[in-house]
């Protein structure tokens, strides 16, 4: 099936529709310019780059959004060890373990910046160039910071899709590059259509119509509804509604908001690739396409929370 290329209607779903679908979430964006400043204040202070402060936040926070971030405000994964603070537990590479535990962020980033400078094994990353973020990437998965293999790779790639290195030279006083204009026409790529251009395969005794995409039945909110209410409508479970849709059971439903009633799909049936517009994350991808997000980011060695950036052609198969 072909979709019409409708600009306002992308700006409307990728803008209003999906930023209040996922109200709860921390962009990549907003994230980043949150704790840039602190990341560059820890670089003058502790001689860590903020590129590479920012850039662990980012992979092991979810950009703030994971649950570690969330309950206890510890955006880099730093578990109890000596710890003499609030403490917060949950599983990770062993069941119900010790995590620090903050009042906001700001001291996890403090505290982050002293468990680097504070212990030997990472002595070695303080005799590397400052403004090498490549050269600290791999030294602290050397000195043992993650157990990844691939985290320097992980490192490395969002440092560069966010030109997270211009916060070094800005932090060390030395003349910041000019972030390069986007040359991405707008109107190049898929985007989302109206509901007119979706196939009807039926319509409910209360009028309303369902449509298809990815082979997979979907419907859009109008005002007023909410999970329990379209949940007796379609006789459903709203947990079904909450699942397929990849939302949170307290999120509240705008009018338009594009939504599955059935499991999305592994990959596309139609598209290969999707070359990514500004504004755009794997969230409003994978509802495009009808795919599952995890399965989406996974396809294109996305972590969670991390978004590509405009021009980025993301795997739909």
């Amino acid at each position: 099936m072909r979709y019409l290329l409708n600009i306002n209607l992308f700006l409307f779903f990728f803008v209003t529709g999906f930023s209040a679908i996922a109200q709860d979430r921390m962009s990549n964006e907003a994230y980043i310019e949150r704790f840039k400043d602190i990341s560059m204040q820890k670089m003058r202070e502790y001689k860590i780059p903020a590129s590479i402060t920012l850039a662990q936040g980012i992979l092991e926070s979810g950009s703030g959004n994971s649950n570690l971030a969330k309950n206890a405000n510890n955006h880099f994964g730093i578990k109890c060890h000596g710890w003499k603070g609030r403490t917060f537990y949950m599983d990770d590479d062993e069941k119900n373990e010790c995590f620090r535990a903050y009042r906001k962020p700001e001291e996890s980033y403090h505290d982050h910046s002293l468990f680097l400078t504070s212990r030997p094994r990472y002595s070695s990353l303080f005799q590397l160039d400052i403004m090498d973020y490549k050269a600290w990437s791999h030294g602290l998965s050397k000195a043992g910071y993650a157990t990844n293999p691939r985290y320097p790779e992980l490192l490395i790639r969002i440092i560069e899709r966010n030109e997270l290195y211009l916060y070094d030279q800005l932090a060390m006083g030395k003349k910041q590059i000019a972030k390069a204009k986007s040359t991405v026409e707008e109107t190049h790529v898929f985007v989302p259509p109206s509901p007119e251009t979706f196939e009807i395969v039926e319509n409910t005794d209360k009028g309303r119509a369902i449509y298809t995409n990815n082979d997979r039945k979907l419907i859009f909110a109008k005002q007023g509804d909410n999970f329990a209410s379209l949940a007796e409508e379609f006789s459903i479970f709203s947990w079904q509604i909450v699942k397929y849709n990849e939302l949170d059971k307290s999120d509240e439903l705008v009018e338009g908001q594009m939504l599955y009633l059935q499991k999305k799909r592994r990959r596309s049936l139609t598209h290969e690739k999707h070359t990514v517009n500004v504004g755009e994350t794997m969230y409003g991808i994978s509802q495009l396409y009808g795919i599952r997000l995890k399965l989406l980011q996974r396809k294109n060695n996305l972590p969670d929370g991390v978004q590509p950036i405009a021009g980025t052609k993301v795997k739909l198969k």
